[in-house]
């Protein structure tokens, strides 16, 4: 299958590396969360005729290697992406609203962008393998994120 991808009146390889993370780089993209988080993301990106690459989330930032539409700036993706995410999230996870942690920002603002080229191959593998390089850099360890459903913010997580 070809790398080319067509629209009605062109066909375009436009494949980026976005990189972006929670407020005040919380870890909290972790199990339910981040699953949650996945699915949204690959809907988004379905609804806008992103195909996503690689994905990959950490439980402090995202990684997202996707074609993108000329039709469609990166900087409107990426707004409906962090958006639509952000209302998602704080829906399904009431405890993340409250103060200190968010007030009412799931996203940092701003995020990084760079276009894929040449070794589009070696990012997809960085990306793809991050966490177990990012693992033995910092000797992290998982810690569950909910313990007996019940969330690190304090009530359920119902």
């Amino acid at each position: 299958m070809s790398k080319y991808r067509k629209l009605s009146h062109s066909f375009y390889y436009c494949v980026y590396h976005v990189v972006w993370t929670p407020k005040y780089r919380h870890r909290i993209l972790r199990d339910i969360v981040a699953d949650t988080l996945e699915n949204k993301i690959k809907t988004i990106c379905e609804w806008k005729e992103v195909k996503v690459e690689e994905l990959n989330i950490q439980p402090d930032h995202v990684h997202l290697v996707c074609s993108i539409p000329p039709k469609l700036s990166v900087s409107d993706f990426m707004g409906i992406l962090k958006g639509k995410t952000a209302i998602m999230m704080f829906k399904n996870f009431k405890s993340l609203r409250r103060k200190p942690y968010w007030g009412n920002h799931f996203w940092s603002r701003g995020y990084f962008v760079s276009t894929v080229g040449i070794d589009e191959e070696k990012i997809k593998r960085y990306v793809k393998y991050q966490e177990k390089e990012d693992k033995k850099e910092d000797g992290d360890i998982d810690i569950p994120l909910f313990d007996n459903c019940l969330s690190p913010f304090g009530g359920n997580n119902h």
